[in-house]
């Protein structure tokens, strides 16, 4: 039960907060009993679920500002005859020890509805059970898939990636060592199934283990539309999933660099040009390391898509519990997937600094990110450079709205990118690399082996037919930790393939 001098501070942090959360509601001098009784079971469940012990609903704070007006609202009055707190008690199950109190605040009167959060079943009131969206109290019965959430919420078995069994049971690792071979960390066969903890309880694979198998058999696709929206004609959809989520991630970092082609700057020009990305690549690199690590894999993939003027990155699921927007927002970050995350943070994927979230919102602002009910999305624009040729000072440039041809690796069908400011097409094909300058072997071979590729594959990319010319390009990178075996226990072997990690 919440003592009269310990309010004060709760009261001094939820005005604080920037964003409303779905456990707290302010109001000046509203009143009407029966929507007050659905507030108190909506605003008790969505306590629960977000690992609060109390929700609290305010009057004397006006809702936008968050000023301290004061309120006459009288928690003594009567309805019906019948004292309010008998009313609202009478109607909720289970018994709910909710509380009102009183008290000066700022100068003003203030008083709150302490509601303690649900515990072991939902709470009802007038025989039906509420939630909170956003701003909005809704009846569970149109929203089953909450409704079976706060129900194992409550019971203590919230699913998650490392206590759900895999889709499928035979799984190969082999990218996996390969990915921390790479990266100079012992991965041992003996233990890496209980130090990752890739097991069920029961000691079958789980979710976290297909995400790192060699085919994890989840689709992650980049889709690209050459207009605002996706009714505009598309031009191609890129599937990096189906593999390990390690991998699959860094080819999504890369065709972000490959698509974020600079434009060619020129106005006001002394001696040099400038040349100006299409985005921030730090801001899209941190947007889609979240996505992954921070997406609720047993609701779907998170997605990526490319429009004319943006790039769309959503990832599944809510914040987590314990998780509120201003500290979202703060950089306070409370994983989703913890064991991906210490994943993530041990092959030096991501940094456990909480900066990734206010990279983005320091770039493009808290208006990049928007929260719906299953799904979190971050918006990256484009800055296109808005040249007019006959101004003073500018030259005549190629038309920006040309897209950039891009034939991948593993495609049947040219993926186009509508990208900005290149004079040129880029093409990258089982043999050729070619783009406005030369790229060196090293390249080629970085670009070619995104997907694994065989010696005699490379060679043939390169133009080579002697072996050891091949092997000289290969060793390099191998040791700089740029290239990796998928059998790096059998260097010699048939089966042997190379991979791009970094």
């Amino acid at each position: 039960m919440h003592k009269l001098t310990a309010l004060e501070p709760i009261l001094e942090k939820l005005i604080s907060c920037e964003y409303e959360e779905d456990w707290f509601e302010f109001k000046e001098n509203w009143f009407e009993p029966h929507a007050l009784g659905e507030y108190i079971s909506g605003m008790s469940n969505a306590a629960a679920m977000a690992g609060q012990d109390y929700a609290y609903f305010i009057w004397g704070i006006e809702n936008s500002s968050h000023t301290i007006v004061g309120t006459s609202f009288d928690f003594h009055r009567d309805v019906k005859n019948e004292p309010l707190e008998h009313y609202l008690a009478r109607q909720l199950k289970p018994d709910l020890c909710f509380q009102f109190q009183e008290i000066t605040f700022h100068g003003k009167r203030v008083v709150a509805l302490i509601i303690p959060a649900a515990k072991d079943v939902p709470v009802s009131f007038d025989r039906n059970r509420y939630y909170r969206v956003g701003s909005s109290k809704v009846n569970l019965l149109d929203y089953p898939k909450r409704e079976a959430q706060l129900f194992m919420a409550l019971r203590g078995d919230i699913p998650t990636i490392e206590n759900t069994a895999a889709d499928n049971q035979d799984l190969n690792f082999q990218k996996l060592f390969a990915y921390y071979g790479a990266k100079g960390i012992p991965l041992s066969k003996k233990t890496f199934k209980k130090n990752l903890d890739l097991l069920t309880p029961d000691g079958k694979y789980n979710m976290l283990a297909q995400l790192l198998s060699d085919d994890s058999q989840i689709p992650i696709r980049f889709a690209s539309f050459t207009g605002t929206t996706k009714a505009s004609p598309m031009y191609a959809v890129r599937e990096f999933g189906n593999d390990c989520l390690l991998y699959s991630l860094e080819e999504i970092l890369r065709y972000g660099e490959l698509i974020n082609v600079p434009q060619a700057d020129e106005r006001n020009r002394i001696v040099e040009r400038k040349e100006v990305p299409l985005f921030n690549q730090k801001a899209f690199r941190e947007a889609a390391i979240n996505a992954c690590v921070h997406n609720n894999w047993l609701f779907g993939a998170p997605s990526f898509t490319a429009f004319h003027d943006r790039i769309e990155i959503l990832s599944r699921g809510a914040l987590p519990p314990k998780q509120t927007r201003d500290g979202f927002f703060a950089g306070e970050s409370v994983p989703v997937n913890e064991k991906l995350a210490k994943i993530f943070l041990q092959v030096h994927i991501s940094e456990q600094t909480g900066r990734g979230i206010p990279a983005i919102s320091n770039v493009y602002g808290k208006e990049a990110f928007s929260f719906r009910e299953n799904n979190i999305k971050v918006t990256i624009p484009y800055h296109r450079l808005d040249i007019n040729e006959n101004a003073p000072g500018n030259v005549p440039v190629p038309n920006h709205d040309a897209p950039v041809n891009v034939l991948v690796t593993g495609q049947n069908a040219p993926v186009n990118v509508p990208v900005t400011g290149q004079n040129a097409p880029v093409t990258v094909d089982n043999t050729s690399v070619s783009t406005s300058e030369q790229l060196t072997d090293e390249d080629k071979i970085l670009r070619f082996c995104i997907e694994p590729k065989s010696a005699m594959e490379i060679a043939a990319c390169l133009g080579c037919k002697d072996k050891r010319t091949v092997r000289k390009r290969l060793d390099p990178l191998i040791e700089r930790g740029r290239l990796a075996m998928t059998v790096p226990e059998k260097p010699n072997s048939r089966l042997q393939k190379y991979i791009t990690v970094k």
